[in-house]
């Protein structure tokens, strides 16, 4: 048996079955020795693990918030973008909705997640070298543009693109301002300590409907109720250029955005490089490179 088959047949999270399953963490949620050096403090280090996730009030700057808005305007707007398959549209609207891989269809985006501010702050939650799962633009423009439902990242990851552990990291990074009413992002925190195996089985090629609108992986209503009563919701505001780190199992999602203020932000996912992906743990076959990378080479 080869270490790829046997790690594949190592199932610490179960999920997509016939009824949901709660099963605790089995993996830390820092990973580096305590103290480690990085742009995070202990403090932020300490917060994260309690909570699952970290803000920083200045990721970059307004004039590197300027750069990367007018680049997610190119590429949104590029005739040619849009009719790739790492763009997604609205289903009702017909516009721009995300574009993933984006640190491949552009420089600059590929500058930001080589930044030791980005890369620095992934090695000291993971404890390791780390290469990008996921990149993508997400634009929420106003009047209408549809929110996320709640979902653990790392379900999904795990499921489809079979990621075998919780040793993932996001960044969103604000490319507006998110204020309390246009759509931002809610946190169920501390709710990254406990894995909600969701019930139902994913379809051939579920990623094509899933990132316009979650169905499989989607937890119930009775769920979501207990993890809320239990932990909370805290939603993020900040001003662009500000940044929230999460941990891959956070409880989360956005609502709609009905106001007249877009709500854009570019969303970057480390992963360990000792945590590269398998064969998917609970889906036919593994969703597309754009969407869940196979390149595990370092960030350098």
């Amino acid at each position: 048996m080869t270490t790829t088959t046997a790690r594949r047949n190592t199932d610490l999270y179960p999920t997509r079955g016939a009824e949901e399953v709660v099963t605790p963490r089995r993996d830390p949620v820092v990973w580096s020795a305590p103290g480690a050096p990085g742009p995070f403090t202990r403090t932020d280090l300490l917060g994260f693990e309690r909570d699952g996730f970290a803000t920083v009030e200045e990721m970059i700057t307004d004039d590197e918030v300027a750069l990367h808005r007018a680049e997610m305007e190119r590429l949104i707007a590029d005739p040619r973008v849009r009719a790739d398959e790492r763009s997604i549209v609205e289903p009702a609207s017909g516009e721009v909705r995300s574009v993933f891989e984006v640190h491949r269809l552009s420089p600059v985006f590929a500058a930001l997640v080589r930044d030791e501010r980005l890369v620095g702050r992934a090695r000291q939650i993971l404890g390791s070298d780390v290469y990008v799962h996921q990149s993508r633009i997400n634009v929420k423009p106003g009047f209408g543009a549809s929110g996320f439902y709640w979902h653990s990242d790392f379900e999904t990851w795990h499921a489809e693109d079979g990621l075998p552990n919780m040793r993932t990291v996001s960044v969103s990074i604000a490319l507006t301002e998110n204020r309390e009413t246009n759509g931002g992002l809610m946190i169920m925190p501390g709710s990254h300590r406990s894995f909600l195996g969701c019930a139902g089985e994913t379809p051939a090629d579920n990623y094509k409907k899933s990132l316009q609108m979650q169905d499989a992986g989607t937890p119930s209503n009775a769920a979501l109720s207990t993890f809320a009563d239990e932990h909370g919701i805290r939603l993020f505001t900040g001003r662009a250029g500000s940044a929230t780190w999460f941990d891959c199992n956070c409880m989360h999602g956005s609502g709609d955005n009905i106001t007249p203020y877009a709500r854009s932000n570019v969303f970057i996912v480390f992963n360990s490089v000792e945590n590269a992906a398998v064969e998917p743990f609970a889906a036919p076959v593994r969703r597309p490179e754009f969407i869940g990378a196979r390149d595990f080479t370092p960030v350098r």
